[in-house]
C-alpha cells in the first residue's frame, strides 16, 4: 500500500514537471553565444600570430608620428572603456559601449598605416564584414519571423514561446560575420595569391635566430604555421563548381577566382566564402530549434533535486546603489522635479502634519491616543535599535536588517564576549528609500530587504491598507504582542511627495518585514521602561517641528513626563552639525522644548541624515546642559558621508562637547575621498553623457580649425609643444571674441559651477573656485579639439582619408568584388533587381555610415576650402555628429577626472561638498546601527555596532533553508530568521560586525550633577578610529570608545 502511494505520488511529480516544461518557458541558457565570441577572438589571435610574428620581429615601423598616434587613439579608448571592463554582456548602456568603441576605434584604426606590413588588410575584412553582417542580419531575422509564425499558428511547440533578444541577435551575425572574415582572409583566395607567408629566406633567418639564442618556444611557435594550413585546407577547402551542385549554384552570391591574373573573365567556382557562412548559418538555426523542442525538453527533464532547486529563488534581486551623478535616470529628473514642486508650492501653502494633527484629535479634544505609546512602559529588561537613513543599494541595506533581525548578536570586545539580544523596538530615524519615496523605491529598496531579513505574518497581505491600526496579531493586545515593533520618522527625502508615500506605505501598512508597525503618524512619543521617553519628531522640509507638533509634546512634558525622567529626542537632520558647518540656526523650535520644557531632561539627541556615525559628549562646565549626549549615525544602508569635515565641531547652543567617537576616522574618512580622482567615472560611468555633451559645446565653434600648419612644420618637441599651446590660448580669445555657441556653453557653465559651490563660503571665494573649475574644463576641452584635428590633418596629408568622396570604402569594396567574388550565377544583379536597388544601396550608406572618420575628413576639407555654407543642413548636421561620436570618447574619461579631482580638492583642502564629494562614491561599506539597553538599575547602555566591509554576493541560507518551519509561525520566532547570507562565509556581517561605540547613560535620580556617564574602558588614550577612550570631564562620567 505504502508503495502504491509512493509510485503515485513520483508519477505526479513526474506529471507536473512535463506539465511545467510544456506550459512554462523553459529557462536555456544561451551560452553558445559567449563561447562563439571566444572561439572567435582566440581564432584572430592565432591566424595572425602564425603569420605574422617574423614581421613583427623583423620589421618595424620606426615612424614615431604613427606610433604616438596609435598609442594616444588606445589609450583614451582604454580609458573610455574601463568602467566596463569585465561586467556582464547585457542590454545596457555598458554593452551599447562595447560595440559603440569596437565600430569606431575599428573604423580609425584602419585607416592608419602599418596593418598592412602585418598581414592585416583591414579595409578587405570591413568592407566583406559589413555586406555579411547586413546579410546575416536580414536571414536571421526573416528567420525568427517565420519562427514565431508557425509558433503561433500552432506548428510549432509551446516550449518555444520565448522570444531572443535583438542584441542577442544582432551579437550572433557580428560573430558570424567576424569569423567568416578572419578564415577568408588567411585561407582564401586573396590568402593564396599573397604566397606563403614564411618563405625559405624568413625561415632561414629564423633558424639562424634560434640556433643564436636558443629559443625552443620559438621553433614551437613556428610549427603553428604548419597547423595553420592544415586548419585552413580541412575547414577552408575548394568547395566546387557551379556545375557539380547545379540547384546550390542558384543561391551562391559569392564565386571564386581560379587563376592569378593569367586568365580572363570569371570561373563558376564557388566560394569557400558562402559555404562558411552557410554553414554558420546552418548551425545557428539547427541550435535554436532542436533546444526549443518539445522532444528535447521531454529527453533531457530536470531531477527532483533540479526540479525543486529551480522553483527556488537562488540569490536575491536586490538594487545598486543609487546613481547620483546619472544624465540618463528618470528617478533623479523626478527627484529634482518633486523637490522644486515641494519647496516652492507646498512650503509656507500646505503642510501634513497639519492634518494629522486635525485628523487626530478625539471627540475630547485628546491628541495622544494615535501618538502616545506606553505599552513598553511596564517591561522589565528592554533593548531597542536605532538606525537611519536605508533604502539605498540593496546589499547595504540588507547587511544592516539582517544584523537587526538575528535573535542575538555576539560581538567580542577586548577579552570579553557580549552578547546583545534583539531590540524589541527598532527606530528608524528616516530618509526611507532613495533618491525619492515613490511606490518602487519605496517595495524594493526598503521592504524588499527587511522582509528576507525577517519575513512578515504568513497571513499578511501587502496589498490591503491597515485602516484601524493598530492590528495586532491574532486578535492579541498590543502590550501582549512580544515580538519586535518598529516606529519611523520621515526623513527630508520622504518629504519631496508631501508625505504621501510614507502615509501610506508606513502609517497604512502594519508590518515592515516581520516588525510590526503599530504607528498612525509621522511623529510619535514613546514611554519606555524605568521612566524612559522617545520623543521622534518630524521636522518636514522645513528644518523644525509645526505648531501642532510643539503643543503635543510640550503638554505631554508638564502631564505626563516627571522632574528625574529621562528623555531621548529623535529627529532626522542633526541639526547641531549641519548647523556648525553652514553657519546657521534653524530648529528653533526643537530648541525651545529642549532648553525651556525639558530643563535637562534631555539625555540623548540622536539623528541620522548624515551618512556616518559620530558622538559627541557634553564638556564639564558651571553652566546648563540642556542635552548630554548628541549622537548621529546615519549608517543603515545609504552611501558614506565623510566625518573629517565635522571634526573641529565643538560648541552647540553655547554648551561645549568633545567628539568621542568617529566611525570611520577621520583618516580614513580624508583617504576614501581619494577616489574621486581614480574612481568617479568607473562609479558614475552614465554622467558621460551629460560631460561629453558640454565638453562639446564648449569647443563647437571651433570645430573645424583648419589653420594648423605652424604646428606640423616644427622640427623640435618643444617647438610642437609651444605652437600647440599657443593655439590652445588663441582658440581661448576666439571663443571670447567671435563664437557663439562656445560662449553662451562657457557663460552657462560658469554660472553653474558658481552655484555649485556651497553658499558657506563668501561670494568672492565662490566666484574664484568657479573660475578656476571652468578654466580646467575649457582648457582641456581645447586641448582634446586640437589633438583630433591634428589626427585628421595628418591622415589628410598622408592621403589616408578625403581621397576620393563620402563612398572611398564603397567604391573600392565594389572594385575589390569583382575580382575576388565573382557573381557565378547573377543572383546578385537578380537581388538587386528584385529589391529595386535596396541591395546594394543598404551596402553603400551602410559603409559611408560604419567609414566616420571619412565623413568627417572629406566635409571638413570642404568646410576649409569653401566655408561651412559649401554644406547643406543636413551635411553640416552629418559632420558635427561625425565630430561628437570621436570626440565623446576623447573628453568623457578628461570631465570626470577634472571633476573628480575638484571634488577631492574641495572635500580635503576647503571641507566642502561633503554630500556631492561622497555620493559620487557610491560607496556601500562601513555600515552601522546602535543598540541600546535599558537595564533593570534604569541606566542605559549603549552599543554601535558596525561593519566595515558589505558582502556584494548572497545565496541562500542553508540554515534558514534547512530550519523546521510551521505554517503560522512568525518569523522572530526562528532560530534562523534571515533567508541570504554571504557567499563567501568569513564576509557575511554576523562573522565580520564590531563594537565601535559604547557607553553608559546613567538615569537622573541617580546622579544629578549633570554628567551621568559611565566608564567602562578606563583606557586613557583616545582613538577616534575605534579604539578605547576615557572621559576626564568629571569623577562620575564613564566612557568607553572601541
Amino acid at each position: 500500500m505504502n508503495s502504491d502511494k509512493q509510485s503515485g505520488f513520483l508519477d505526479t511529480l513526474k506529471m507536473e514537471r512535463v506539465r511545467n516544461i510544456l506550459t512554462h518557458t523553459y529557462p536555456y541558457p544561451h551560452e553558445h553565444s559567449r563561447h562563439a565570441v571566444i572561439a572567435v577572438v582566440v581564432g584572430c589571435l592565432f591566424f595572425i600570430s602564425s603569420d605574422n610574428i617574423h614581421t613583427l620581429v623583423e620589421k618595424l615601423d620606426n615612424n614615431i608620428k604613427w606610433w604616438s598616434m596609435y598609442a594616444c587613439l588606445f589609450g583614451f579608448f582604454y580609458f573610455f572603456s574601463s568602467p566596463f571592463i569585465g561586467k556582464t554582456i547585457k542590454p545596457s548602456y555598458s554593452n551599447f559601449s562595447r560595440w559603440y568603441i569596437a565600430w569606431i576605434l575599428l573604423a580609425a584604426v584602419y585607416h592608419l598605416p602599418s596593418f598592412l606590413s602585418m598581414g592585416v588588410d583591414l579595409k578587405m575584412n570591413l568592407s566583406l564584414f559589413l555586406t555579411l553582417y547586413v546579410s546575416s542580419i536580414v536571414f536571421l531575422l526573416a528567420f525568427h519571423i517565420i519562427f514565431y509564425g508557425l509558433w503561433y499558428i500552432g506548428l510549432v511547440s509551446r516550449v518555444a514561446g520565448k522570444r531572443p533578444q535583438i542584441l542577442k541577435i544582432l551579437q550572433n551575425c557580428t560573430v558570424l560575420s567576424v569569423a567568416c572574415c578572419v578564415f577568408y582572409s588567411h585561407c582564401g583566395n586573396h590568402a593564396m595569391l599573397r604566397g606563403r607567408p614564411l618563405d625559405r629566406r624568413n625561415l632561414n633567418w629564423f633558424s639562424a635566430w634560434k640556433k643564436e639564442e636558443r629559443s625552443p618556444w620559438l621553433a614551437k611557435f613556428l610549427r603553428m604555421n604548419e597547423l595553420k594550413d592544415q586548419v585552413c585546407s580541412s575547414w577552408f577547402a575548394p568547395v566546387g563548381s557551379a556545375s557539380d551542385y547545379p540547384l546550390l549554384s542558384k543561391w551562391v552570391i559569392y564565386g571564386e577566382i581560379a587563376c592569378n591574373g593569367s586568365c580572363h573573365g570569371s570561373s563558376d567556382e564557388i566560394s569557400p566564402i558562402y559555404s562558411l557562412w552557410a554553414t554558420f548559418i546552418g548551425l545557428y538555426i539547427a541550435n535554436y530549434v532542436v533546444e526549443r523542442s518539445t522532444g528535447w525538453a521531454l529527453t533531457h527533464p530536470l531531477s527532483v533535486k533540479e526540479y525543486e532547486k529551480l522553483k527556488k529563488q537562488m540569490k536575491p534581486d536586490f538594487l545598486d546603489m543609487v546613481p547620483w551623478y546619472s544624465g540618463t535616470s528618470a528617478d533623479l529628473f523626478k527627484t529634482v522635479f518633486d523637490l522644486l514642486v515641494s519647496v516652492t508650492v507646498f512650503v509656507g501653502r500646505f503642510d501634513m502634519r497639519t492634518m494629522q494633527a486635525a485628523m487626530s484629535t478625539d471627540h475630547d479634544g485628546n491628541q495622544q491616543g494615535d501618538l502616545l505609546y506606553d505599552h513598553f512602559s511596564e517591561k522589565g529588561d528592554f533593548w531597542f535599535d536605532f538606525m537611519a537613513d536605508t533604502g539605498d543599494g540593496g546589499n547595504s541595506s540588507y547587511a544592516v536588517a539582517r544584523l537587526l533581525a538575528q535573535p542575538s548578536l555576539h560581538t567580542l570586545k577586548g577579552d570579553s564576549v557580549h552578547t546583545l539580544p534583539r531590540g524589541d523596538l527598532l527606530l528608524i530615524g528616516g530618509d526611507l528609500a532613495y533618491p525619492n519615496p515613490s511606490a518602487f523605491t519605496y517595495e524594493r529598496r526598503l521592504f524588499v530587504p527587511f522582509e528576507y531579513a525577517l519575513q512578515p505574518p504568513p497571513w499578511y497581505k501587502a496589498e490591503q491598507i491597515a485602516v484601524n491600526k493598530p492590528e495586532v496579531p491574532f486578535g492579541a493586545q498590543l502590550k501582549q504582542y512580544n515580538g519586535p515593533q518598529c516606529f519611523i520618522i520621515p526623513g527630508n527625502h520622504d518629504w519631496f511627495d508631501g508625505l504621501q508615500t510614507f502615509m501610506r506605505y508606513i502609517c497604512h501598512r502594519s508590518w515592515l518585514g516581520g516588525w510590526f508597525m503599530p504607528q498612525k503618524k509621522s511623529y510619535f512619543a514613546l514611554q519606555l521602561p524605568k521612566r524612559w521617553w522617545i520623543f521622534g519628531l518630524d521636522l518636514a522640509l522645513h528644518g523644525d517641528i509645526d505648531v501642532y507638533q510643539f503643543k503635543f509634546f510640550s503638554e505631554l512634558v508638564k502631564e505626563k513626563v516627571q522632574e528625574d525622567d529621562c528623555v531621548i529626542i529623535l529627529t532626522h537632520e542633526p541639526t547641531w552639525l549641519t548647523d556648525w558647518y553652514w553657519n546657521d540656526v534653524t530648529a528653533k523650535n526643537v530648541t525651545h522644548l529642549i532648553s525651556d520644557y525639558l530643563k535637562g531632561r534631555c539625555k540623548l539627541r540622536m539623528a541620522g541624515d548624515l551618512h556616518h556615525y559620530m558622538r559627541h559628549s557634553h564638556v564639564k562646565s558651571d553652566g546648563p546642559v540642556h542635552v548630554h549626549h548628541l549622537l548621529v549615525n546615519g549608517c543603515g544602508g545609504a552611501f558614506l558621508h565623510p566625518t573629517h569635515v565635522f571634526s573641529k565641531f565643538k560648541k552647540h547652543n553655547g554648551v561645549s562637547y568633545e567628539c568621542k567617537a568617529a566611525y570611520p576616522s577621520f583618516e580614513d574618512s580624508s583617504r576614501i575621498a581619494l577616489g574621486n580622482i581614480l574612481k568617479f567615472r568607473k562609479k558614475n560611468w552614465q554622467f558621460d553623457f551629460i560631460g561629453g555633451i558640454i565638453y562639446f559645446v564648449l569647443v563647437f565653434s571651433m570645430f573645424p580649425h583648419c589653420q594648423l600648419n605652424h604646428i606640423l612644420q616644427h622640427d623640435s618637441f618643444s617647438g610642437h609643444l609651444r605652437s600647440f599651446f599657443g593655439t590652445v590660448w588663441n582658440g581661448f580669445i576666439y571663443i571670447l571674441e567671435q563664437s557663439y555657441v562656445s560662449l553662451a556653453g562657457s557663460i552657462l557653465l560658469l554660472i553653474t559651477a558658481y552655484s555649485f559651490v556651497p553658499s558657506k563660503v563668501s561670494r568672492k571665494k565662490r566666484a574664484i573656485i568657479g573660475v578656476l573649475h571652468v578654466s580646467a574644463h575649457l582648457c582641456a576641452a581645447l586641448i582634446l579639439m586640437l589633438l583630433l584635428e591634428l589626427g585628421i590633418e595628418i591622415c589628410v596629408r598622408h592621403k589616408l582619408l578625403a581621397t576620393s568622396g563620402y563612398h572611398t570604402l564603397y567604391q573600392w569594396y565594389r572594385s575589390v568584388e569583382s575580382e575576388h567574388f565573382p557573381d557565378p550565377t547573377g543572383l546578385r544583379a537578380r537581388i538587386e533587381e528584385w529589391t529595386f536597388g535596396l541591395y546594394p544601396a543598404c551596402i553603400k550608406y551602410l559603409m559611408s555610415a560604419f567609414d566616420v572618420p571619412e565623413v568627417m575628413a572629406v566635409s571638413r576639407n570642404n568646410i576649409c576650402k569653401n566655408g561651412l555654407q559649401s554644406l547643406s543642413r543636413g551635411g553640416a548636421m552629418i559632420y558635427y555628429a561625425s565630430v561628437f561620436l570621436y570626440f565623446w570618447v576623447f573628453s568623457t574619461p578628461v570631465v570626470s577626472l577634472i571633476f573628480g579631482s575638484y571634488l577631492y580638492i574641495c572635500i580635503n583642502w576647503l571641507h566642502l561638498h561633503f554630500d556631492e564629494a561622497f555620493s559620487s562614491l557610491r560607496i556601500a561599506n562601513y555600515k552601522a546601527f546602535t543598540r541600546f539597553h535599558v537595564k533593570s538599575d534604569g541606566d542605559l547602555e549603549v552599543f554601535t555596532l558596525a561593519v566595515d566591509k558589505v558582502p556584494k554576493d548572497w545565496k541562500l541560507d542553508p540554515d534558514w533553508d534547512g530550519e523546521m518551519k510551521h505554517p503560522q509561525q512568525l518569523s522572530h520566532l526562528r532560530r534562523f530568521p534571515s533567508k541570504w547570507s554571504a557567499t563567501t562565509p568569513h564576509q557575511d556581517p554576523l562573522q565580520t560586525v564590531k563594537i565601535v561605540d559604547h557607553f553608559v547613560i546613567e538615569r537622573t535620580d541617580k546622579n544629578l550633577s549633570g554628567n551621568a556617564d559611565k566608564n567602562l574602558s578606563g583606557n586613557a588614550n583616545k582613538n577616534l578610529s575605534g579604539n578605547a577612550e576615557k572621559n576626564h570631564s568629571g569623577d562620575a562620567d564613564k566612557e568607553s570608545v572601541q
